[in-house]
């Protein structure tokens, strides 16, 4: 890591500062109240429901100084200020010291703790570097990973210059992103109840993708796109048409693959698709 750098904008976006808060302080709860690092009740000598009220109050309470501190970490930026990755880890170090200080002297003021202000400082500065600095480096990478997956989607939404999107991008029913294929390697699509088989050519030879959503809803997506209807089982990739040929069955659509790919074409569908087979050519 090059530690002169700029730290990445996602580090000072508003809503991951947000979620840097609330998440730092559900950790230290957690931590603090359940896992009772270091037997720190018996510094309080108080009962278990005492010690979860205290400490809670005193971690949210001490969470104030990221709030703070995040809060002008944010103007700095905002106001065209760059922030180095060696300056944003001096500036989380100062964090956890000031919070450690905060514990510290509620430690020894509030709790009347008798230990030597050394002694609890270090304790104090343990505990904060574990319940502060672990879930920022977690979410750092959590904000990296999602950061990644956002450009990546963003690449393939990218139209190209006729209007279209260079990779298309295939979502379940929940919205999740589960594939993305260049347009010109889709083959067609088979609908069956709530699942679509996504068929494209990889490595020379045809390949299949099975996906849960329903076609109706892929053909919405779709729109605009050379992907359109020929079936009520499926959609076809027109820039992939070989020819159209009528055989005893009906008429059949021939797939340019390196294995024979045929595709029915219904009545409801014939004019639209050769009419999108004309302008193709």
């Amino acid at each position: 890591m090059d530690l002169s750098k700029k730290i990445p904008a996602y580090l000072t976006e508003k809503q991951n500062i947000v979620r840097l808060i609330l998440f730092t302080a559900a950790f230290a709860l957690v931590f603090i109240n359940f896992y009772s690092p270091f037997n720190m009740e018996s510094f309080y000598r108080v009962t278990r429901l005492k010690f979860f009220l205290y400490s809670s109050a005193v971690i949210l309470t001490g969470v104030l100084v990221v709030v703070i501190s995040r809060i002008i970490m944010y103007q700095l930026v905002k106001r065209g200020k760059e922030i180095l990755v060696y300056q944003y880890i001096v500036w989380s170090l100062a964090e956890a010291l000031c919070m450690a200080l905060f514990y510290t002297f509620y430690e020894l003021v509030i709790l009347h703790d008798p230990r030597p202000f050394i002694e609890a400082f270090k304790k104090s500065a343990s505990n904060t570097a574990l319940v502060l600095l672990l879930p920022y480096s977690v979410l750092w990478l959590y904000f990296s990973w999602a950061d990644k997956k956002k450009k990546l989607l963003e690449l393939s939404e990218t139209p190209d210059p006729a209007g279209q999107k260079a990779m298309i991008p295939f979502r379940d029913e929940k919205g999740t992103l589960r594939l993305s294929l260049k347009r010109s390697d889709i083959l067609y699509l088979q609908g069956s109840d709530n699942y679509v088989t996504i068929w494209y050519n990889t490595q020379n030879k045809a390949s299949k993708y099975l996906l849960r959503n329903t076609l109706k809803k892929l053909e919405d997506e779709l729109v605009g796109e050379s992907i359109i209807r020929c079936h009520r089982s499926y959609l076809v990739n027109m820039e992939k048409v070989k020819l159209i040929k009528k055989e005893k069955e009906g008429m059949m659509i021939e797939l340019e693959s390196n294995t024979p790919v045929f595709v029915p074409v219904s009545r409801s569908y014939m004019n639209q698709v050769l009419l999108a087979f004309g302008q193709n050519q």
